[in-house]
């Protein structure tokens, strides 16, 4: 089916992709696991509502069993999500194309006993088999790939049958590139992310996401807003005090936890079944 041009997601153009900075990920090293560091607030802030939802869409709502499934994650940093993934069952893998992170997933995971394996790749080509995995996870990573369509064809290709696919990415609106780019990034008063971590023309309208998953026989479930769990005037409150330097990322991550939400104007959840 040809999809009408407002709703076709191409490469990103060369010119847009040189603005993203995707070299902090090879930078961030042990910092994914120290509490004083900008990557941390991935495992206390966003993690738990992102592994909360793929736990409820997999065991809740399409009723899987964990045992013997093998699970992908794309984009696995330093390996808190693929972590959380083994702890419920899964024989995980994870991939990134970060040399730094992985190192520091794999020694993170031997400290803690667990089975991982970890692979250099990026999601536009997977080195695995077709068919190879019954669930693929992809949080944080889609708005940050050079090509975004052949990254859901992967996804597609190596799942099985039946298998599901679990993402969260931002959406690509006004509110977004207020909260995501000028707050997040560019104000200094509030910003809490390193500059040019995201790139607003390579966020994702759902409508777009959806046709993607069409095109590959990815059965589209659901989208979840999410938000912050605190009031807006509370969360500018506490991001202040973390720029002046008055808390640390720690206390940060601690007060502004994510949650799930209606409003899906700046992030969103999803889920997707391979037919």
């Amino acid at each position: 089916m040809r999809l009408p041009k407002t709703m076709r997601v191409r490469p990103v153009p060369p010119e847009t992709y040189g603005r993203i900075d995707n070299r902090l990920y090879d930078a961030a090293g042990q910092s994914w696991w120290q509490p004083d560091s900008a990557f941390y607030q991935l495992k206390v802030s966003f993690n738990p509502v992102r592994v909360g939802y793929a736990r409820r869409k997999l065991f809740d709502d399409l009723h899987l069993n964990a045992g013997g499934k093998q699970a992908l994650e794309i984009g696995c940093g330093g390996g808190s999500v693929c972590e959380e993934m083994a702890r419920m069952g899964f024989h995980v893998t994870g991939i990134d194309p970060s040399e730094g992170s992985l190192e520091t997933a794999i020694g993170h995971a031997q400290a803690s006993g667990l089975e991982i394996r970890y692979e250099r790749a990026a999601g536009e080509s997977l080195p695995y088999r077709d068919g190879s995995f019954d669930v693929v996870l992809c949080f944080d990573v889609l708005e940050h790939v050079r090509d975004l369509p052949q990254v859901v064809r992967e996804v597609a290709r190596v799942l099985k049958p039946g298998g599901v696919f679990c993402y969260d990415t931002l959406n690509r609106t006004w509110l977004s590139y207020l909260v995501a780019i000028k707050i997040g990034q560019e104000w200094r008063r509030w910003a809490f992310l390193p500059p040019n971590l995201h790139v607003w023309e390579m966020f994702i309208k759902p409508r777009e996401m959806k046709a993607l998953l069409r095109e590959n026989r990815l059965e589209w479930q659901e989208h979840r807003g999410m938000k912050p769990g605190v009031s807006v005037a509370a969360a500018l409150r506490y991001l202040r005090r973390r720029a002046a330097g008055a808390w640390s990322y720690a206390q940060l991550g601690e007060k502004v936890r994510f949650v799930e939400s209606r409003i899906t104007a700046v992030m969103y959840l999803g889920c997707a079944v391979k037919l």
